[in-house]
Order: structure tokens, then C-alpha cells, then sequence
């Protein structure tokens, strides 16, 4: 009967249902992975081909492991043939790393049949995924930068410090210089808040009484993983 999670001890010769199933549900559940991946993606352009690379890693781990079975022999002529490939690309992002080993990890457990375990594993790994995309550990992009601007009177910096406290996560005073004409250099080190939109910040600080000079340099970062 094709039940959802069957179970089938025999590794020697599946059928064709059993392949073609297996091996569906393992792009279903790696896809589902991948795009957990986009959406919690933080960089400025998205790798298509790292997307892909998921989506498909799992079919080929699935293929490797029912060809395998539970024989000793053909383990060690896999691990021969496997070593035989020189896999040059430098992957530098930790999380981009887990999460390819995540894709393959379905497809490794769907090749020897734990259908529980992998769509436990998959649907729990989304979920965390998301969640810490959520927290203060996220990885998405954020911007600092220095913000200068001159007051004609230190008794309007209140409103301008409420208006850096609406729009930024933090910021600190850098510098505060006095001019011979009475007015006030200020200089912060600013860090935007996500999704704050530029103009509108720097829109409304002009509203300031006496304001003037309004200097910012931004750059973007992300943090490190």
C-alpha cells in the first residue's frame, strides 16, 4: 500500500514506486530547506546557484545511499568513486555550510528510508531557522555610519537625539565641537535601524530648529557568523 511513511527494510532492490517516491520527497523537503534559506538570506544579490545546489544535493545523496544499501562492499566502492571528484569551491559562510549539510543530511536519511526523520528533522530545522532570523543573532544586513550636523543652539540637540532614538538601533557622540559664532559641530556614530529609510530620517532631522550642515556617511555590514 503507498503509505505516507512506509516502512521498508529491504535495501537490495527497491521498487520503482519506492525510488521514484523517495526521491521526490527528498527535492520536496531540500526545496523546502533552500527557500528557508532565501528567506532568511541577507546578502545583496542571492546565489541561484547555491539554491539550486540544495534543491539537488538531496536527490544525489538519496541516489548514493540506496545504491549503497546496507553493503560493506559497495559503501567503500562509493567512498572510491566519490573521492575521485575535487570539490574547489571555498563556501566561507558557516550557515551557508549548515544548511547545505542540512539538504543532504534529507537526502542521506530519505536513501535509507527515515521518512519520520526527515521530515521531523526538516520542518524543525525551518522553524529554528526562521525563529533565529527573528532574534538579535540574525544575520541581516545592517548600517552604520557617522552623522555630522551643526546647531545654531545646544537647547534644540533634545529633539534631534529623539529623532536619532526613532531611527536608530544605537548611537553614540563622537565629537562636539564649538565655533567662534557661538554654534555646535556634532559628530555620531550612528546604526540604522532595519528597514529605515534614509531620506525619511534625514527629512525629519532637518526639521530641527537651527539645524545645519547635515553630513551622513553610511556603509553597510553584516556581521560575522
Amino acid at each position: 500500500m503507498f503509505d505516507l511513511f512506509p516502512d521498508q527494510p529491504v535495501y537490495d532492490y527497491p521498487t520503482f514506486l519506492n525510488v521514484f517516491y523517495s526521491l521526490l520527497w527528498s527535492f520536496v523537503l531540500s526545496s523546502l530547506i533552500a527557500i528557508t534559506h532565501k528567506l532568511t538570506f541577507s546578502g545583496h544579490q542571492y546565489p541561484k546557484n547555491f539554491f539550486q545546489a540544495m534543491s539537488l544535493g538531496s536527490i544525489a545523496a538519496a541516489m548514493v545511499m540506496m545504491a549503497i544499501g546496507d553493503s560493506l562492499a559497495r559503501g567503500l566502492g562509493a567512498f572510491g568513486a566519490l573521492a575521485i571528484i575535487r570539490f574547489r569551491t571555498r563556501i566561507t559562510d558557516a550557515r551557508n555550510i549548515i544548511f547545505l549539510f542540512a539538504s543532504l543530511s534529507v537526502g542521506l536519511a530519505i536513501g535509507v528510508f527515515g521518512y519520520t526523520i526527515a521530515f521531523v528533522g526538516t520542518i524543525l530545522f525551518c522553524i529554528m531557522a526562521l525563529i533565529l532570523n527573528l532574534t538579535p543573532f540574525s544575520t541581516k544586513e545592517r548600517v552604520r555610519g557617522r552623522l555630522e550636523f551643526r546647531l545654531e543652539d545646544k537647547q534644540h540637540l533634545a529633539f534631534a537625539v529623539d529623532i536619532l532614538d526613532k531611527y536608530c538601533e544605537e548611537f553614540k557622540d563622537v565629537q562636539v565641537r564649538t565655533r567662534a559664532t557661538g554654534r555646535f559641530d556634532f559628530e555620531y556614530s550612528i546604526e540604522l535601524k532595519p528597514d529605515v529609510d534614509n531620506t525619511e530620517f534625514l527629512s525629519e532631522l532637518q526639521t530641527v530648529e537651527g539645524i545645519d550642515r547635515i553630513r551622513a556617511d553610511y556603509r553597510a555590514f553584516q556581521e560575522e557568523n
